[in-house]
């Protein structure tokens, strides 16, 4: 049975499932659909054309769906679409897609968003992601699968973030982030290697690891092009089917990744 507090404020077009809850003073919009068992606590906005599937909970004060901050805008109608059993935390800031991004920002499912996280407009970001307090991630980024992102953390816009990977607090990211590494540091943010204990906790195996953490150090070389260094990955380590995920991250970068 869904429970709605009285000093909600829930526009009588908007499409609420069943189980669902939403707190004290929480504001819905006419164009949001809420998923079953979602639960809003107090004190959440939520507006736009906003989906948002099951079993999430976002705590106060969070502003989930609304407009971009892009002059472009000129009110649209685009996108939020948020996935399954996601902790959405005090403060968090979710914005629509825009139409010249593709219309829409995505967050999957089994992701905890700490405090003041920002997503902009047109992000895309995968399942099982944490991010901490005060991280930032600019419009166009896209966030793979198992990343960790530190806190206050600044992604540049258009960027990618690869599965497995790990961002030390307070690091700036001006250039996609391999999969399965470790970055830290602000102008220059470097590798410092695998994500090994990341990795382990996932159940890799350690060859699989060292294979990892060797081909990342073939690419931190600045003796050799882009396509040297890949080539020489794909000559030692070819055969396994995490180095064929980075090389082919690598490859496909349009901005460039971090060394």
């Amino acid at each position: 049975m869904t429970k709605i507090h009285p000093t909600a404020l829930v526009h009588a077009e908007a499409q609420i499932d069943h189980d669902v809850e939403i707190g004290p003073f929480c504001t819905v919009g006419a164009n949001v659909r809420i998923g079953k068992g979602t639960k809003l606590i107090s004190h959440v906005v939520v507006d736009g054309w906003t989906t948002i599937g099951t079993d999430n909970v976002f705590f106060p004060f969070s502003v989930i769906g609304a407009i971009p901050q892009d002059l472009k805008y000129k009110g649209e109608k685009t996108e939020l679409i948020i996935g399954d059993h996601n902790t959405i935390r005090e403060s968090v800031t979710l914005n629509l897609g825009t139409v010249q991004g593709g219309g829409k920002t995505v967050l999957g499912s089994h992701n905890l968003l700490m405090a003041y996280v920002h997503f902009g407009h047109d992000c895309i970001v995968g399942s099982h992601c944490i991010f901490a307090n005060s991280s930032g991630m600019a419009g166009h980024v896209t966030i793979e699968d198992y990343a960790n992102i530190g806190g206050m953390v600044g992604v540049s816009q258009f960027l990618r973030v690869g599965t497995h990977s790990y961002v030390g607090g307070m690091s700036a990211v001006v250039r996609d982030v391999p999969p399965f590494a470790i970055v830290v540091g602000q102008r220059p943010c470097e590798i410092k290697g695998a994500n090994i204990i990341g990795l382990r906790r996932k159940g890799y195996k350690a060859e699989t690891i060292t294979a990892i953490n060797e081909s990342l150090k073939l690419w931190k070389r600045t003796d050799v092009t882009k396509e040297q260094c890949l080539l020489e990955i794909e000559t030692q380590y070819g055969e396994i089917p995490e180095v064929k995920q980075l090389v082919d991250f690598m490859r496909k970068s349009e901005s460039g990744c971090l060394k």
